[in-house]
């Protein structure tokens, strides 16, 4: 194992210029504590089809569908959060994964229970 990083350039450095497959899991979000229960897990990387509470900034309490992922950019797509454009159009916001949290998983994904199960949560 590598030495870790402690001055705070280097660890920037390491999350921007990581692989896009380690950047997968920067964008890991903790689960409602209703769902933390039911499942058994705290956190897991958010997926496109899960809904998710934001929690900080100016969509905070806003619930909705996850739309779209950018791995390279490590930002979420909610629905419902977007922002008009001065020509118009409307274009969704992107959130980073650590301000929201999962209320609902979107499992019809058998690799996804696969992994839930992996974790040691409880999958019906």
């Amino acid at each position: 194992m590598g030495q870790v990083a402690s001055q705070p350039r280097k660890v920037r450095k390491r999350m921007f210029n990581a692989p896009l497959h380690i950047r997968r899991k920067f964008l890991t979000a903790p689960l409602a504590p209703t769902l933390r229960k039911e499942i058994g897990i705290k956190h897991l990387p958010v997926r496109k089809g899960d809904t998710v509470l934001i929690m900080r900034g100016e969509f905070a309490g806003h619930e909705g569908k996850v739309v779209r992922i950018s791995v390279k950019k490590a930002r979420i797509y909610v629905e419902g959060v977007t922002r008009r454009k001065v020509d118009g159009t409307e274009i969704f916001v992107p959130i980073h994964a650590s301000k929201v949290m999962i209320t609902k998983l979107d499992l019809s994904d058998e690799k996804r229970k696969e992994i839930v199960r992996r974790k040691g949560g409880r999958v019906k």
